[in-house]
Parts: C-alpha cells; structure tokens; sequence
C-alpha cells in the first residue's frame, strides 16, 4: 500500500509542476493540486510522527 500511495504522491507531484509552470503559482487548479499533494503527504507522515510522539512521551 505504501508503494502504491509513493506513487501516487510522485504523479500528484508532477501533475502540480506542470500546471504551476502552465499556470502560474498561484492558479486555482495548481493550489487545488497543491492541496491533494499535501492530504497524500500526511497519509504517508501520520505513522511516522505518532511514533515520533510516542517516542517523545507525549
């Protein structure tokens, strides 16, 4: 599942370069792919800082 999503991440990734370079930075559509790339991020992150928190005792 992680290969899956880290491939997902890596289209998301391009799709937004390629519409910011078209686009412009601050176009709705590269802001809106921005916005998914991120969502796609934590899912990947999420495990990682629970144990950073855990590890942390919080």
């Amino acid at each position: 599942m992680i290969k899956l999503l880290l491939e997902l991440i890596e289209e998301k990734r391009q799709k937004m370069i390629l519409t910011a370079m078209n686009c412009g930075l601050t176009s709705k559509k590269t802001i809106r792919l921005s916005q998914e790339l991120d969502k796609l991020l934590n899912l990947v992150n999420k495990p990682h800082q629970h144990n950073e928190a855990k590890a942390h005792g919080k």
